[in-house]
């Protein structure tokens, strides 16, 4: 099955390449992105760049199944309200949709442009805990500050078909029984609307693909081998 593989905050694709792969052992076709404004060089990217290049991606391939990363499950959930139907499923890894008519991402500051990623301190918990000091080492290296285009754009969601396309939530700090809770609760509004919502528990913190690649290339081939 083709899959692609949305970095989220401050990562390139290549923070994907262990978990691509196993999925590649799997039998599937991964696509890791790297996105405008996360490694490209593209200073001046907005949200569109980023949602552009993610559709020319399922555009290109065979209705995949599309996985967003943390904050990137906004973009993916912007890939199913734009593409309800060249989509085989959403998976969502630690992070949720973003309601329409909100900013992409608004969690930290903007400085010169940028929003720079904020070291570790803001994630002590559940989050790092099963980072060792490489790995977290690792990914402060390559982490890329976003621009203030992306973080601040405006969601815009507009097709009711979005709530059609299944959904996967990969639940790595939290567990599925805690965000069965948030939807149920009304938290979540657009997976709460959603026709057909699964979860996947992942024994892992906030960076699955890092510290447990080919775990998580083990629940993704499940969430892709359980599409119809």
């Amino acid at each position: 099955m083709d899959i692609i593989l949305i970095p989220g905050m401050w990562l390139t694709g290549a923070v994907w390449r262990e978990t691509a792969d196993e999925l590649v052992r799997f039998g599937h076709r991964p696509v890791a992105l790297t996105l405008p404004g996360q490694g490209d060089g593209a200073s001046t990217a907005t949200l569109d760049d980023q949602l552009a290049a993610v559709l020319a991606a399922v555009d290109a391939a065979d209705r995949p199944l599309v996985v967003g990363h943390s904050a990137a499950s906004a973009l993916a959930w912007l890939v199913a309200d734009r593409r309800p139907d060249g989509v085989a499923r959403v998976a969502l890894v630690g992070g949720f949709p973003t309601a329409d008519g909100d900013p992409y991402f608004s969690a930290f500051p903007i400085v010169d442009g940028v929003m720079a990623f904020p070291g570790w301190e803001p994630f002590a918990g559940p989050d790092i805990a099963d980072l060792d000091e490489p790995l977290r080492r690792e990914l402060a290296a390559g982490a890329v500050a976003v621009p203030e285009g992306v973080t601040g754009g405006i969601v815009r969601l507009t097709d009711e078909r979005r709530f059609d396309v299944p959904v996967t939530l990969v639940c790595p700090e939290f567990s599925a029984a805690d965000a069965k809770e948030w939807v149920d609760g009304g938290d979540l509004p657009e997976l709460a609307r959603a026709g057909d919502v699964s979860y996947a528990d992942i024994d892992s913190g906030h960076w699955p693909m890092t510290s447990r690649p080919a775990e998580l290339a083990r629940v993704l081939d499940g969430v892709a081998r359980g599409v119809s």
